[in-house]
């Protein structure tokens, strides 16, 4: 390899846009040996190190990487897996440009360490050579259960059997991972070899893990406290509640929300030729939205055959999604509509999707994210043929867990109410994170808020030992 400039970050190898664009096959190859201890070797190993306090799970940032530097890479991922139950899914989904790496003091004067390629670097290697997390050295007795099997769950759970809990997950639908193995697509996490993979891993701390299970109709959450010998449940059974924008044609044939969309895609593996799954392979999309989930769907449909344009009421600069799926995106061929908004779904005679109504929009004064105010501009009505439309603007959590539980208190927003330091909620013994509180947010935001629940069951648990 030719002479690193320390100022600079390592190439990370990637698919070729034009070939990727048709196949789900992952789109960033990640770092060989070779380039992961170039890249390790611009960490400046700071005794004070900021990347730290911008990792919601507080990996131990710059031993990790000195651990790589320095070729231990069974110390690197030991030193990860202490904070982190899922490293290989961090390493690939998080906004690091945003968090540790955003805090890197290398990147005062030129690019931030590739903190996360270096993560799924190291995860990569311990899962190809078999290395596990460390378990519990001994149990101490107490059982915890945990609704839904997602990042908050997983991680949670992982936390406690860490510190000798016996742990069981409830989860509802019929494979563990939550949206890591329904919502976010194979070309950007591979399921079988990243997913499944870090499952086990924490199958491996002796957590055992319940598929098929409905929190709230199979199994109440009262009843594991007081008829199933579990001293504190822990909810993290997400927000997969599609929101709408109620305008009219919306329930006409071939409208979506993007869950439903990468549901069928992901789990019912619709992008293999060999399943037979129920799915609309439309001729042209419009992706209603401009987040991370919006950019998943709008790939999808991409690589399903369609010619694919994402819609989004603000302008490039507001978008909340990843830089590096926007990037990706557009490499690929999506065709950005921005200040642009729907106001009608067009269906012909059998009610099905022909089109889509907009309205051009100017960015007015910030509203309460922060975000300028989009505002219609009077009279740039127009019409775009299209077969098929993909909602995604956010989700809620559902109701049925609070609903059934007694003393379970709920906000404005139907999220569960719960302590951001502790995850403790209104009812005793019960503690909740991830977007069941918070609404949709990220994988590693979830990651954070399960870790806090861990740590205030264990308070909660020792408390009444005192």
């Amino acid at each position: 390899m030719a002479e690193i400039d320390v100022l600079k970050k390592v190439p990370v190898r990637e698919q070729d846009p034009k070939v990727r664009a048709s196949n789900f096959e992952e789109v960033c190859y990640g770092y060989n040996e070779e380039e992961a201890l170039a890249e390790a070797g611009r960490c400046l190993n700071c005794r004070n190190a900021r990347c730290i306090q911008g990792c919601p799970v507080s990996i131990h940032i710059n031993e990790f990487i000195h651990a790589v530097s320095e070729k231990n890479y069974e110390k690197a991922y030991q030193v990860i897996s202490k904070s982190s139950s899922l490293p290989a899914v961090c390493g690939r989904v998080c906004p690091q440009e945003t968090q540790c790496e955003g805090m890197c003091i290398r990147g005062i004067k030129g690019e931030a360490v590739s903190i996360g390629k270096l993560e799924r670097f190291v995860a990569d290697w311990a899962r190809e050579n078999g290395i596990k997390p460390q378990p519990a050295k001994e149990k101490n007795g107490h059982k915890v259960a945990v609704i839904g099997a997602g990042p908050a769950g997983l991680t949670c759970a992982g936390d406690l059997a860490k510190m000798g809990y016996e742990v069981e997950i409830f989860e509802a639908l019929n494979k563990a991972g939550g949206v890591l193995s329904y919502g976010i697509p194979e070309f950007r996490l591979p399921k079988d070899k990243v997913v499944a993979a870090e499952v086990a891993n924490v199958e491996s701390l002796g957590v055992k893990i319940h598929t098929d299970v409905i929190a709230g109709r199979t199994v109440s959450v009262d009843e594991l406290l007081d008829e199933m010998g579990f001293e504190a449940v822990f909810i993290g059974s997400g927000a997969g509640l599609p929101r709408f924008m109620n305008i009219p044609g919306e329930n006409a044939n071939g409208v979506f929300s993007a869950n439903e969309y990468l549901t069928r895609n992901n789990l019912m593996k619709a992008f293999r030729d060999d399943y037979d799954t129920p799915i609309y392979h439309a001729r042209k999309v419009a992706v209603v939205g401009g987040g991370n989930v919006a950019m998943d769907a709008a790939r999808t449909a991409l690589r399903l055959g369609a010619e694919v344009h994402l819609v989004y009421r603000r302008s490039e600069a507001e978008l909340p999604a990843r830089a590096e799926e926007v990037h990706h995106a557009k490499e690929e061929g999506i065709i950005f509509d921005l200040l642009t908004n729907p106001i009608e779904i067009l269906t012909d005679e059998n009610d099905h999707v022909r089109g889509i109504r907009c309205v051009k929009m100017e960015l007015g004064e910030p509203d309460a994210s922060g975000r300028r105010r989009p505002v219609p501009i009077e009279g740039s009505e127009f019409d775009t043929e299209c077969d098929a439309v993909i909602m995604s603007l956010g989700t809620s959590p559902n109701s049925l867990i609070p609903s059934t539980t007694i003393g379970l208190d709920v906000n404005k927003r139907k999220c569960i109410i719960a302590d951001e330091e502790t995850g403790k909620t209104t009812k005793e013994g019960v503690y909740a994170g991830g977007d069941v509180v918070t609404g949709a947010a990220t994988v590693i935001l979830a990651m954070g808020a399960g870790k806090a629940g861990a740590r205030g069951i264990d308070e909660f648990i020792k408390s009444k030992q005192a």
